[in-house]
């Protein structure tokens, strides 16, 4: 089950899949341009990181209009994202691990699934209640379908029950198609069908084997096709569609296709740190495809933009005075950027830096000691990275860390492009840029 739980069903939809259409049978003309402001409010708000202010925005939605979905499946997904957010998870190469999503002593405030729940289930009984009385309005298919995928995304990324959030996900899947064959031009309902196609797709033989016994099908390459076509023609789901797309052009290693989607999104919402984050790690990536190349000095200069990155975000005094503090997770990525490209002790200063952080969070602590003592490794420094392996067993359990540690005390790490590369960063001058 490591790899399923890596495909994170609607999870790249990074800031909440909250498109609706324009009219709405709930609401008057004026009811509706005021519904529409708050919810384009509270979602400029969760991409830009703000999440009291989309609080605010979405609440006011539930008491003007207490008898419409929008306002509690607004809610639920600032809580989502916010529980991913702090719990470091909102960060796309994070979940390029396998064992991330396995077993492990971390848990989610019971508290926070329970609210969770109690703003899907509202949002699902009035939806249902609407489609009661007119079976075929596509607006409360609309708001059922994204209220179903939300609750697989949230079962999946949080509670990790992950064949629920296959179910959860099969049912949005289902009420979306229902939306298209009502309205084929009502390209924003892609965004669910297009994931969930690529996700079922990508899933191994034998998971797939099970998956199609119970009825659900997939295509890599439809899907992403599906999403393609949302983020250059949906007309609310354009900026949720290129934040999976993100994600999926990571795992297809398609890196300038992430730089053009991060620098776009890091413009429109500058706030936004962790697309400058998404940013620095792609530029890295391409330099190793640039290096395979024989391009060393476009993979150099490629570096060198990453690192400035890292470097200007630290030094961002909105980073740094941000309400949940997100140091520890800029130092733990600056520190995984400097590993990949190979800068092995400058990347355990930066990793070990992450552990320092004034209320960092607990797990990416553990990881950010397991990934020290792989850099350590990587630099030939192995008591050093003994002593690593050692602090993470010190720990409680998170993303299998353990596992990982004990393997690193029986045999070192060795990275896969771990390359020398001194004599080159004093030629190129790309050291300084590193920190």
């Amino acid at each position: 089950m490591k790899y399923f739980g890596v495909l994170v069903l609607l999870l790249a939809v990074a800031f909440g899949v909250c498109a609706q259409q324009s009219s709405s049978p709930w609401l008057t003309e004026a009811e509706q341009a005021r519904f529409e402001e708050l919810r384009r409010s509270g979602l400029d708000a969760l991409y830009n990181i703000d999440y009291e202010k989309a609080q605010r925005d979405f609440k006011e939605i539930v008491e003007l209009y207490p008898n419409h979905p929008g306002g509690y499946q607004l809610l639920a997904a600032r809580l989502w994202i916010k529980t991913l957010y702090e719990s470091r998870r909102l960060q796309a190469s994070l979940y390029s691990s396998e064992s991330f999503y396995s077993n492990g002593d971390d848990k989610v405030d019971p508290k926070i699934i329970t609210e969770f729940r109690n703003l899907t289930r509202e949002a699902k009984r009035l939806a249902e209640a609407k489609l009661k009385q007119e079976p075929k309005n596509i607006e409360a298919l609309d708001f059922l379908a994204n209220t179903e995928g939300l609750k697989a995304s949230f079962e999946e990324a949080v509670e990790r029950r992950h064949f629920a959030a296959l179910r959860d996900g099969n049912d949005a899947v289902k009420h979306h198609r229902e939306v298209l064959k009502l309205d084929p031009k009502y390209i924003d309902a892609q965004i669910t069908i297009g994931l969930y196609e690529y996700v079922v797709g990508s899933l191994p033989l034998p998971i797939k084997i099970l998956a199609g016994a119970t009825g659900y099908r997939g295509s890599k390459k439809r899907g992403l096709a599906m999403l393609e076509q949302v983020a250059k023609e949906g007309r609310w789901a354009q900026d949720d569609a290129k934040s999976v797309l993100i994600l999926l052009y990571r795992r297809e290693k398609r890196f300038a296709d992430v730089l053009k989607l991060t620098r776009e999104l890091s413009a429109k919402y500058p706030r936004n740190y962790l697309l400058k984050l998404e940013t620095a790690d792609a530029l890295v990536s391409l330099a190793g495809v640039k290096r395979k190349e024989k391009d060393v000095a476009g993979a150099v200069e490629a570096e060198k933009e990453a690192f400035a990155t890292f470097e200007e975000v630290l030094r961002d005094r909105n980073v740094r005075d941000t309400a949940v503090r997100a140091l520890d997770l800029i130092h733990f990525k600056y520190g995984e950027v400097l590993l990949t490209a190979g800068y092995h002790d400058r990347a355990a200063k930066e990793f070990l830096a992450a552990t320092k952080v004034d209320r960092a969070e607990p797990g990416l602590i553990t990881m950010a000691h397991l990934y020290a003592a792989r850099s350590y490794d990587a630099a030939g420094k192995r008591d050093e990275a003994l002593a690593q392996y050692k602090q993470v067993l010190a720990r409680p359990n998170v993303y299998d860390a353990h596992e990982e540690a004990k393997r690193g005390l029986r045999q070192a790490y060795k990275a896969e492009e771990a390359t020398k590369r001194e004599a080159e960063s004093s030629k190129e001058g790309a050291g300084e840029h590193a920190g």
